[in-house]
């Protein structure tokens, strides 16, 4: 007897944990759990010459992994992480940081663009430049591929 007891307590209790969030109570349901610990962070940046994405196609394209660590095809991708990270995810603040580079007016338009999702939120991201050396004399390791 003492066995069915506690049977028909352990099903009563089962049952009330299991189905209790069904029944639309005001009982507050834990949240469900997350897939991974972190949000992904998954990158493609290219460059191409010319003055915007769509009217050039890329001269080159890299891979930039930030989440769970920093990998991809990118030439130094723990300090690109690092630096994005840093900036919140601005690439705006990254593209147009000023360096002590001093750069000729020469007129060779250069275009970056980011496609991806950073922090588990999608992003795109262009931007144009007058020149090669403009792009690189913001300092960032983003763009320096």
């Amino acid at each position: 007897m003492r066995n069915t007891a506690r049977w028909a307590a352990t099903i009563g209790l089962t049952a009330a944990a299991v189905c209790g969030p069904l029944t639309g109570s005001s009982a507050i349901a834990a949240p469900a759990a997350p897939d991974s610990l972190y949000a992904p962070s998954a990158l493609v940046l290219t460059i191409g010459h010319g003055e915007s994405a769509a009217a050039v196609s890329p001269a080159r394209a890299v891979t930039l992994t930030c989440a769970p660590g920093p990998s991809g095809s990118h030439p130094a991708p723990a300090l690109a992480c690092a630096e994005l990270r840093a900036a919140g995810g601005d690439f705006e603040a990254l593209a147009s940081g000023t360096g002590n580079v001093m750069c000729t007016k020469q007129y060779d338009p250069v275009v970056v663009t980011v496609d991806g999702v950073w922090q588990g939120k999608r992003v795109s991201y262009e931007r144009g430049f007058a020149n090669e050396c403009l792009k690189n004399s913001s300092g960032s390791r983003l763009f320096a591929f």
